[in-house]
């Protein structure tokens, strides 16, 4: 299974606002999705005005997926909120993610969807050298998705939630951009 990314179009706005919608996709992404909502949110990023991508996940050309990445540091606010927590290289990127349909859920998307988004994020920016993700503590569902897809544990830090009925607490992950160099066979 192979997921596939496209940008996000105004096009794609009401499926968004469902999504959105969605309880699973609410209780961690505490987005409105009203047409309104999802216009102020997602319209600044699709016309260039936000250093960040939206992104929408497919499976054999079917939306099943909201993807987001950008460079940390296009963000110093959360640079500065997790630096007590973990170095964050000026080489950094992040990523979040959400599978729409609440059929899709638990049959491994949300790992295929990670694990190919990550390869994506590395082939479209070659000056990213490692994605660093936090996920809330009390989402287990996504940091185990992360593990899934190769992401190693790093640090615990304590930084605003998205959604604020959460605590402030997060475990952030780390993927590496893999070697580029081949690997070289010993010599006989």
């Amino acid at each position: 299974m192979e997921v596939t990314f496209r940008p996000v179009t105004a096009d794609d706005f009401p499926l968004i606002g469902r999504w959105l919608a969605e309880p699973h996709v609410a209780r961690w992404w505490a987005h409105e999705w009203s047409p309104e909502a999802v216009e102020r949110d997602f319209g600044p990023t699709l016309r260039g005005e936000e250093p960040a991508e939206d992104l929408i996940a497919e499976l054999d050309g079917r939306p099943i997926g909201l993807c987001q990445r950008s460079f940390w540091h296009a963000y110093p606010e959360e640079v500065e909120e997790f630096a007590p927590f973990l170095d964050v290289p000026r080489d950094a990127m992040t990523i979040d993610y959400l599978i729409g349909d609440p059929a899709d859920v638990g049959h491994g998307l949300g790992t295929a969807l990670i694990r190919d988004l990550a390869a994506d994020t590395f082939a479209a920016h070659h000056d990213c050298g490692v994605l660093l993700v936090p996920v809330v503590t009390g989402n287990p569902a996504s940091w185990r998705a992360l593990e899934k897809a190769g992401f190693r544990f790093v640090a615990h830090a304590s930084a605003a939630p998205d959604n604020p009925i959460d605590p402030p607490d997060h475990r952030v992950y780390r993927l590496d951009r893999p070697d580029p160099r081949p690997a070289r066979s010993p010599r006989h």
